[in-house]
């Protein structure tokens, strides 16, 4: 039976037997056997800059910047060695600052800030959230180019040793989170962030998921890093699990160059064709609140070529704990879906106006909902997501059910079990026009269960730790499990003279959802 994480947990479920099922998922390699002797070996084996002792000797203070409490990266394995190393070098807890990168998200809470980086270091250092509305806490730092000036917290540009967290996982706008993006969007001031959200830098070609080259929000993340001086990064790339798999060191380019071309060949799974259904499961955090989770749906949506076709559903099992969610820009998002009359009209209002932070999320989700159903399954606050746009259903009985109304009953079904550690790649047929998304990583064929075959799954190769350079756009990698295809294994094409398969349900079922419905 297919699973998905759900909250700290999961959620095992039936599909319908007259649908086709497949699993995608990435390449399965074990995590590092010690994660705590891991981390002090890419501390003592910096990639492109000397070591940390090295580099903090003489300095009069130190800031880490570390991710907030919606990112998944192992800060309490990954900041104490550094605090313990910088101590050695004279910078003991008064002379080092902890700054929480929520961008223009919620603070975090002290039991949030405990849990992230455990409770000894909260109770000896100083942890401060930063907080993008607050131009008392920004100072202008350069100017982007065709944009406005940006500014950063005064934290980290006054620091004497400005550090970074971060994980390196596929990232909608940036191609690969990690490197310079913890500090240059998560400190940064609104204005920036503004920029490098709005229409300009979304509509761009290169701003996609697993891109790097010519990608302008990567380009801008790591101008805004070399401008503001951040000296050393520590990333890692997770495992489904949450296990780190790889961690690297260093200059911040270099570790997300290294660190990109092993996330490309854990996470791009090639898939044969567009699906009907896509089950896009997301668990915690990022399923703590519906912007959050959302990020699951457009993350297919917005894949080389989108994963779903045109008129198809997306079951999204997320509990949304929190809702919508509480901070400024998750407020923005929610006004905006709420004003629209419907998505597309969204998307163009959005394109022709613009929109402040947070909003990007409205502007992103629209353009899916224009194109197919979103339903929410499990959330404990329903009657805040529906008037959104999305569909909910209480159970993933009801939505296969509600999807069954919309695709019919026969349709192909796609399980994402980490649709936000999956860069879908589709290698085969697709509904003629629905190639929106120029750009991709061209990777290997996934060397996983023939579809016609007996299922057996087979690791596909992988690198050696090596860099990756900008231009890098991704390897194949991942596997393919299950029925890859209608029952006898390859797709049939459909009779001379009669429409597909996508062209029968498209003509009997709205191309999108009725705004708030479900």
């Amino acid at each position: 039976m297919p699973r998905v994480p759900f909250g700290t947990g999961e959620l095992v479920f039936d599909v319908p037997s007259t649908m086709t099922v497949t699993t995608a998922e990435g390449v399965s390699r074990p995590p590092v056997a010690d994660p705590a002797a891991a981390i002090e070996r890419a501390l003592d084996h910096p990639l492109g800059t000397a070591p940390l002792d090295k580099l903090a000797a003489g300095r009069r203070n130190a800031v880490i910047v570390v991710t907030d409490a919606t990112r998944a990266c192992p800060d309490h394995l990954l900041v104490p060695p550094m605090l313990r190393r910088l101590e050695a070098a004279g910078l003991g807890p008064d002379r080092v600052t902890i700054l929480v990168a929520v961008g223009t998200h919620r603070a975090s809470t002290a039991e949030e800030k405990a849990a992230k980086l455990g409770a000894d270091v909260v109770a000896r250092y100083r942890v401060i959230d930063h907080d993008a509305t607050d131009p008392a806490t920004l100072v202008e730092v350069a100017a982007v180019a065709g944009g406005p000036p940006f500014t950063v917290n005064r934290l980290a540009v006054d620091a004497d040793l400005l550090i970074a967290t971060g994980v390196v996982e596929p990232h909608q706008y940036a191609g690969y989170s990690g490197g310079a993006k913890t500090v240059a969007i998560g400190t940064a001031g609104e204005e920036i962030i503004r920029h490098t959200h709005g229409p300009a830098f979304l509509d761009h070609s290169g701003t996609r998921l697993g891109r790097l080259a010519g990608n302008p929000f990567q380009e801008t993340v790591r101008a805004v890093g070399r401008a503001i001086g951040l000296d050393f990064v520590i990333n890692a790339v997770l495992d489904d699990g949450g296990q780190i798999v790889e961690v690297a060191a260093g200059d911040p380019a270099t570790v997300h160059d290294t660190l990109a071309g092993v996330a490309a060949d854990l996470y791009t799974v090639e898939i044969p064709h567009q699906y009907d259904i896509a089950v896009a499961g997301v668990g915690y955090p990022k399923d703590a609140n519906l912007y959050q989770a959302s990020r699951a749906a457009s993350y297919l949506q917005f894949a080389p070529t989108p994963v779903v076709r045109p008129g198809g559903v997306i079951i999204l099992p997320a509990p949304c704990p929190e809702g919508v969610g509480r901070g400024i820009g998750e407020q923005r998002f929610a006004a905006a879906m709420a004003g629209a009359r419907d998505p597309r009209e969204l998307v163009e209002r959005m394109r022709r106006e613009g929109f402040p932070p947070g909003a990007q999320r409205a502007y992103i989700m629209a353009s899916v909902l224009a194109d197919c159903t979103v339903i929410v399954v499990g959330a404990e606050r329903p009657d805040e997501i529906r008037p959104l746009g999305f569909r909910t259903a209480p159970d993933m009985q009801a939505a296969f059910r509600d999807a069954a109304a919309i695709v019919g009953p026969d349709a192909s079904v796609l399980v994402v079990p980490h649709a936000l550690l999956t860069l879908p790649i589709v290698t085969g047929g697709h509904s003629a026009g629905s190639v929106r998304h120029t750009a991709p990583p061209t990777g290997r064929r996934a060397t996983g269960a023939d579809p016609a075959g007996a299922g057996a799954v087979r690791e596909a190769g992988r690198s050696p730790l090596t860099p990756c350079p900008l231009s890098h756009q991704g390897r194949g990698g991942g596997f393919l499990v299950g029925a890859g295809a209608p029952r006898g294994g390859r797709r049939q094409a459909p009779a001379a003279g009669a429409p597909s398969a996508a062209a029968r349900v498209v003509a009997g079922a709205p191309a999108s959802p009725r705004w708030g419905q479900g």
